[in-house]
């Protein structure tokens, strides 16, 4: 957790410096990325909010999306994360939208991914997509690595 605390106040920082805010789409990660953030002193002055979107039903009420957004995109996916980023950011009018998407393990998930499979998103004055195989079933593990995988591709985009 000290890496993601690490990173996250390095982008606390940039944040409240150029009066920008963030929000969090997170799957894989389970809150671990907002609560690096929130972890910051100040964070009210960067932080707008997230949701954990680790279910269809979650994806619907959370962030609004339908069957129709999901057309021809699949989960735990570069464009799935994007669209995530995008509808966080939108929705909470935020600078940026972080989002990742997953598969944490200890196996694969239904659509074919290995354990250790994780895609990130940001949107914001600028976009840009990740995807990282970690080729590792520790689920705590996978998980701190997603959330600071995100937050340093936010970082690089700042």
């Amino acid at each position: 957790m000290q890496v993601l605390l690490t990173i996250a106040g390095q982008l606390a920082e940039r944040l409240r410096s150029r009066g920008e805010t963030v929000a969090v789409a997170e799957s894989s990660a389970g809150g671990l990325i907002a609560a690096a953030l929130l972890a910051q002193p100040g964070a009210s002055a960067f932080f707008l909010g997230g949701a954990v979107v680790y279910t269809r039903q979650a994806r619907s009420a959370l962030l609004g999306i339908t069957l129709a957004d999901m057309e021809g995109i699949r989960p735990a996916s570069e464009p799935y994360a994007l669209l995530l980023a995008r509808r966080v950011r939108e929705r909470l009018g935020a600078t940026w939208g972080l989002a990742e998407t997953g598969a944490t393990g200890p196996s694969g998930n239904s659509y074919g991914d290995a354990p250790g499979h994780g895609c990130f998103a940001v949107s914001g004055p600028v976009e840009a997509v990740l995807t990282i195989e970690t080729a590792s079933g520790d689920r705590a593990g996978n998980m701190r690595v997603f959330g600071s995988t995100a937050l340093a591709l936010l970082g690089e985009k700042l």
